[in-house]
């Protein structure tokens, strides 16, 4: 295999960006800082953290894995310019050696902000902002169940005696507790797993103190504050059970429990509770919960793990008499965070406190209560659920004081959850990068995932990424494509044999297609049928061709617009989406090809003219992402019909089809064929037009400078891949060269990472992006998705891109 070098000679360079498109409801961005420069002597990375909301989010908490960092040890410190950063490292997983570095900084509205990290360790001496920690009694003695005598010891870890229950006075103030320096909660370790509140008149660490002289103390208003809430039977101040359907079962038949201080820090402090062998009523499973919090924060995070699936966990706050509940929007991605929160005299001392539960909206099954609680019942994804909860006490220094006051600070944080700081890294280990071919890259993204996937998207396994069963999906057709486009490239069978292993395990002998529901009229699910296509043409087995029918039967039945646009799903009427041309059109033409059957595949390429003639916009040459016939969706202008942003990996999806469906257009069939190759340059001179001075391309394409837009990597790896393949099949001139190449150079510079374990990822990932059902398409629905790294529909792309990238320059030599 003969391997073309490349000049990744694009600088990284951290600067400001033309400015966006007049877009009313979008604030401009401010003025990035100045170009990254590491200048520091022991510089292991540069960072540009840009904050994506119009308001100022003082006290950000970044947190960057040492294994992204190229880092294996410390000290580490993060600077901004000469200001040390609070920072601190982390062992997640307790093994003794960190895990993570953690700091906390001030990000400006809309702001731009550059930071250098290095091993000169700053005299910042600083003092703590969060503690955890669990204190037991030594040198008395038992009797019964109360522990008589003995002086109390702050330790790591405990697991309650046998004996152990409320009351007993073994454990100061009954369990762990965890603090910042706004609020302090303790849980109780007994039978009642109660979640209270300690409300603080100073930002001090108190928990150290409290409790010293026994219980009734910290019952009483002090000058440090006091413990404010009354829980009872109830989910008190958010904490988790077992829904049965009418009531909260909380965790209380539990054969043991335990608890882990998992670390105690100035700027983050977190513990874990152990519960072995939960009876819920239903089921009997251990229970993990990880609490964590950070300074400046009243919010603790919370980690939920069990031991088996254990759907309808229960969350919550106690149901007080006298209290608004408020409930955030429910109307938005499943992604995006909302709220349940009560407000009122619900304090030990009647004074006003907001109790909130956050939560992603994807994991919400209900809103209920019962006789104690307001609940949330939540679904899991697999074992696992994330929520978080706070309260805000009108006692504590700038308290809420009213309703308003805590709406207020909800928007704020749910945005601030949804809408998370937008990140570009560039470590020491780029130099690696620097000296492999792109095929080498290529090579390097598809061993390592193979690596971090094994045999999980086959049938009957876990996709981590998604945190659902393996399913067939469109997403793992596209990653087995790349990895079958790069064995024709290396000749090493390898990749294809993962390939045909994953695509074979959802058949059955008859070609039955596991988990595939042609009802449902979903033309994502039609995308993975092209890898159907190419093991069919290898060896004519006729379990591929019968899966191959049965995606063309759904095609053949498919509703369709009134000019025969395929609908993208049957829940989604009427509308032609650009992601669907991708799904569909390359696999339909292919059929249409293999059957002789030219009307077939006449219409497959009309697809791509009638997506031009609704979502082409006349000024910029770029394509909104979707079109709604009837005119009826909530992001559907209303005289056009289409919506209302150019997202770039919408027009990415379309752009590969192009070159992709020229593969099996038959020659004999020329006028689809010429319609094609007209669009290609006309669409290939508007990419160069809207393409960064680094390469690539934004989330929103036409809106550089708008506040929370970002370099995204899979619409950039699809434009890539489209540029130079165009070139390499005689679609484009070569004067198109230059373009491909700096945008795989762009590619490589932004998106590309090796961490310190020789693994190499795709940052930068919008992970999901669609409309309806709660999605907007609004500008700032763009933006809530979550950014991610290694998402097949970013990490495949940019391996395609590679090899295509690589066939370029060995031509060009």
């Amino acid at each position: 295999m003969k391997r073309a070098h490349f000049l990744y000679a694009l600088p990284f360079v951290l600067a400001a960006c033309d400015s966006a498109r007049d877009k009313a409801e979008v604030a401009p961005a401010e003025e990035p800082a100045a170009p990254l420069a590491i200048v520091r002597t022991d510089s292991i990375a540069g960072l540009e953290v840009s904050n994506p909301s119009a308001f100022a989010r003082p006290e950000t908490v970044i947190s960057l894995s040492l294994n992204q960092l190229g880092a294996t040890t410390p000290p580490l410190q993060v600077w901004e310019g000469d200001n040390a950063q609070p920072t601190q490292l982390v062992d997640d997983d307790g093994d003794g050696n960190p895990d993570r570095l953690l700091f906390l900084t001030d990000l400006g509205a809309a702001a731009t902000h550059n930071f250098v990290i290095d091993t000169q360790m700053a005299e910042l001496g600083l003092p703590s902002r969060t503690h955890a920690e669990v204190s037991i009694k030594e040198g008395g003695e038992w009797q019964d169940k109360v522990y008589v005598g003995g002086t109390f010891r702050n330790v790591d870890h405990v697991t309650t005696p046998t004996q152990y229950t409320d009351h007993s006075e073994y454990i100061r103030y009954e369990g762990p507790g965890i603090e910042s320096d706004k609020v302090g909660y303790r849980i109780y370790l007994d039978w009642r797993n109660g979640f209270d509140i300690f409300g603080k008149k100073i930002p001090d660490m108190v928990l150290q103190d409290v409790g010293q002289d026994g219980y009734d103390s910290y019952h009483e208003m002090s000058d440090w504050g006091a413990d404010i809430l009354k829980v009872g039977t109830s989910l008190g101040m958010g904490g988790y059970g077992y829904w049965d359907g009418a009531k909260t079962v909380l965790v209380s038949d539990v054969a043991e429990r335990s608890t882990t201080i998992r670390a105690d820090g100035p700027v983050y402090s977190a513990l874990d509770i152990n519960y072995m062998g939960w009876n819920t009523g239903a089921s009997v499973v251990d229970l993990k919960a990880t609490l964590s919090m950070q300074a400046g924060s009243p919010m603790v995070d919370v980690d939920l793990k069990t031991s088996a699936p254990l759907d309808n966990l229960a969350i919550g706050i106690v149901a007080h008499p006298g209290t608004e509940l408020l409930m955030g929007d429910l109307d938005v991605t499943g992604e995006a965070w909302s709220y349940m929160a009560s407000f009122g005299p619900q304090t030990l001392f009647e004074d006003n406190l907001g109790m909130v539960v956050l939560f992603k909206k994807m994991d919400l099954v209900q809103q209920t209560r019962d006789e104690n609680s307001y609940v949330l019942v939540m679904k899991p994804r697999g074992t696992e659920l994330s929520y978080a909860f706070g309260a805000l006490w009108s006692g504590q220094p700038g308290g809420v004081q009213t309703r308003e006051d805590l709406e207020a600070f909800l928007a704020a944080e749910v945005e601030r959850r949804t809408l998370s700081p937008r990140l570009r890294l560039k470590t020491e280990a780029f130099q690696k990068l620097s000296t492999l071919a792109p095929i080498d890259i290529s090579i390097g993204l598809a061993n390592s995932e193979m690596q971090r996937r094994g045999e999980s998207l086959s049938y009957g396994g876990w996709d981590a990424v998604n945190k659902i069963a393996s399913r067939w999906s469109y997403t793992t057709g596209l990653l087995m494509q790349s990895m079958d486009d790069l064995s024709v490239a290396t000749g090493d069978p390898v990749y294809a044999d993962f390939a045909r292993r994953t695509i074979d395990s959802f058949l059955g002998d008859d070609g039955i297609i596991h988990t595939y529901k042609p009802e449902e009229f979903n033309i994502d699910q039609i995308n993975s049928g092209k890898m159907l296509q190419r093991l069919y043409a290898k060896d004519y087995d006729a379990r591929y061709r019968a899966a191959i029918d049965s995606l063309s039967a759904q095609l053949a039945k498919h509703p369709r617009t009134s000019e025969g646009a395929f609908w993208h799903k049957q829940r989604y009427p009427h509308q032609l989406w650009l992601d669907g041309v991708y799904m569909g059109m390359p696999f339909w033409a292919g059929v249409g090809a293999m059957e002789g059957d030219h009307y077939i595949v006449e219409e497959a390429a009309r697809e791509f003219s009638i997506a031009r003639s609704h979502l082409r916009d006349p000024d910029t040459g770029l394509y909104y992402h979707a079109w709604d016939e009837a005119k009826q969706q909530e992001w559907a202008d209303p005289e056009t019909g289409r919506s209302r942003y150019v997202w770039a990996r919408g027009l990415g999806w379309y752009a590969m089809a192009l070159v992709d469906i020229l593969d099996v257009l038959p020659a004999e069939i020329p006028r689809p064929r010429a319609t094609l190759l007209e669009i290609i340059p006309e669409l290939a001179d508007s990419l160069v037009q809207a393409q960064d001075s680094t390469g690539v391309w934004f989330q929103i394409m036409d809106m550089p400078g708008a506040a929370g837009n970002y370099r995204e990597a899979s619409g950039s790896a699809m434009f890539t891949y489209f540029l130079a393949k165009a070139i390499n099949k005689g679609y484009l001139p070569e004067t198109y060269t230059e373009a491909a190449t700096k945008a795989y150079a762009g590619l490589v510079n932004e998106f590309v990472a090796v961490y310190a374990d020789g693994s190499f990822h795709v940052t930068n990932i919008c992970q999901v992006a669609g409309l309806g059902y709660g999605r907007d398409g609004s500008y700032r629905y763009y933006m809530s998705e979550r950014v991610v790294e290694d998402d097949p529909k970013g990490l495949a792309p940019a391996i395609m891109a590679g090899i295509q990238i690589s066939e370029l320059l060995n031509g060009m030599e």
